[in-house]
């Protein structure tokens, strides 16, 4: 008989698939270990210098604590015990990965692999180091570097894109993996207050005290979100996803970030619905579908073109750009404090929840990056600090598609008008007055319009702090280096 010390182990290392359901690494690994019989164990390695270099925010630091949690009791109800190390650097990673090594019999390490660049390199790092990873591809239903031009080239439109996607698509069956069978008997509950109690110890240092607002996590609730949009408001989501004061997103973007929600998953629930919904072109679901699929569009440019993750414009034509970044008048955007109703009740959102209406992150986006000409990185930046869904592919796709320096990216002539997008997407005012109560008292005709001087009823809102036909006016002549020769 194999003697404890001697018998294989398998691990299986948690990253972004804080889920225990269609999780297909960890699914190998419990197949692994019992062909080969050995021990399974499981592992998420906390780095505060990276996600502080990465600019994780606080709100998803705590939310990726409150679900290593839920996964560490899910995990100890199979008999897997989960534990967590600390390193500094994803560079550390491999020399810790070599202490275990050497001190125990690893046979295989499972994980999900990563799209950005610094992840990617960290995995080359652990193979090149002789270390034996083993790689799932599960962040998108259809992986990078599958979806090609016929000339073997990534898509560089979206249209083209989506059409080939949905043709592959449609070659595979769509089925999510269920949880694992236990491997042995539930870890005992002593044990995961301890594990609890650790996981704590490594994260409350990182997370700020006053985040207050709290979205419910869990596998159950966001299985339970999506649900509930697939079987009562998927069909309306076209018609209402443009309106910030009504429930007509599917709010599931902070599960799929953080893997708590699998991306085969959702493609499931609403093919379960909507069978045809990948090749009938006039399926009421069709809008939501091609929302999911620009998800994986821009995580395949992320692999395809490395410079993304490095900050870099996806149009070369961009690098002429002179921004004016203007220090005082970023603050006043960051805090809400522009003169512009929408623009700033869109970011009091933010700045209070972590999250923001999709339409209302492309006004605020385009009036960074236009109204005020300055650097989309720098609000690319604070998206990724405040964001409960901060996702590199998507946010550095959605701020450059808003400047217009990126991947079939929104004309660089185009600039959105705060006024109107207020007057459309708000016409009652509902969203404005619920996020800036001091603007309750003000007349609809007034609510969607900044004033450019003290009134009876502007109290203490501040005048706008640009004009939008001369800042129009100023954007196109700075941004006509992006016009095609």
């Amino acid at each position: 008989m194999t003697s404890p010390d001697t018998k294989p182990t398998v691990f299986i290392w948690f990253r972004n698939d804080l889920r225990v359901t269609d999780n297909q690494a960890l699914s190998a690994a419990c197949e692994h270990a019992k062909t080969v019989n050995a021990n399974i164990q499981a592992v998420y390695i906390v780095t505060p210098a990276q996600w502080q270099a990465h600019d994780v925010g606080s709100r998803q630091l705590d939310f990726i604590r409150r679900h290593l949690q839920l996964v560490a009791r899910a995990l100890a109800s199979l008999g897997i015990e989960l534990t967590v190390w600390q390193c500094q650097h994803f560079a550390d990673i491999p020399a810790l990965w070599q202490r275990q090594l050497s001190s125990r019999n690893i046979v295989a390490i499972y994980a999900g692999r990563e799209p950005e660049l610094n992840e990617i390199r960290r995995d080359q790092a652990m193979l090149n180091h002789g270390l034996p990873l083993q790689l799932t591809n599960e962040h998108c239903l259809l992986a990078p570097g599958s979806v090609l031009t016929k000339s073997g080239e990534m898509y560089r439109v979206f249209t083209p894109f989506f059409r080939r996607w949905r043709e592959i698509a449609q070659q595979y069956p769509v089925v999510p993996l269920g949880p694992p069978a236990p491997v042995g008997p539930a870890i005992a509950d002593v044990n995961i207050e301890s594990l609890l109690d650790t996981i704590n110890r490594y994260f409350l240092p990182l997370i700020k005290s006053d985040n207050h607002y709290q979205w419910p996590a869990g596998e159950g609730e966001a299985q339970r979100r999506l649900q509930h949009f697939v079987f009562t408001a998927v069909s309306d989501y076209q018609q209402q996803r443009d309106f910030p004061a009504l429930d007509g997103t599917s709010s599931l973007s902070p599960y799929l970030t953080l893997g708590v929600l699998s991306p085969r998953q959702c493609f499931a629930a609403l093919l379960a619905r909507f069978p045809a919904a990948l090749a009938d072109d006039t399926s009421p679901v069709r809008c939501w579908l091609s929302e999911l699929v620009w998800r994986e569009f821009y995580r395949h440019l992320l692999v395809a073109f490395s410079a993304l993750s490095m900050g870099g414009n996806f149009n070369p034509l961009a690098d002429g750009i002179v921004w004016r970044n203007h220090p005082q008048e970023f603050s006043a955007w960051c805090e809400g404090r522009t003169g512009y109703p929408i623009v700033d009740a869109a970011m009091r959102q933010l700045n209070n929840t972590g999250w923001m209406h999709n339409r209302l992150r492309m006004v605020v986006a385009s009036f960074l990056s236009k109204h005020l000409l300055i650097d989309w990185r720098w609000g690319e930046r604070y998206f990724r600090q405040q964001l409960l869904d901060g996702d590199l592919a998507a946010n550095n796709g959605g701020w450059q598609w808003s400047a217009g320096t990126g991947c079939d990216a929104q004309p660089w002539f185009r600039i959105f008008n705060p006024i109107s997008q207020s007057e459309k997407f708000d016409a009652d005012g509902s969203f404005i007055r619920h996020w800036l109560p001091e603007l309750r008292h003000w007349p609809l005709a007034q609510l969607h319009q900044p004033v450019p001087e003290k009134s009876l009823f502007t109290g203490d809102y501040p005048a706008p702090i640009v004009e939008h036909s001369s800042a129009r006016q100023r954007a196109l002549s700075a941004l006509a280096v992006l016009k095609k020769a």
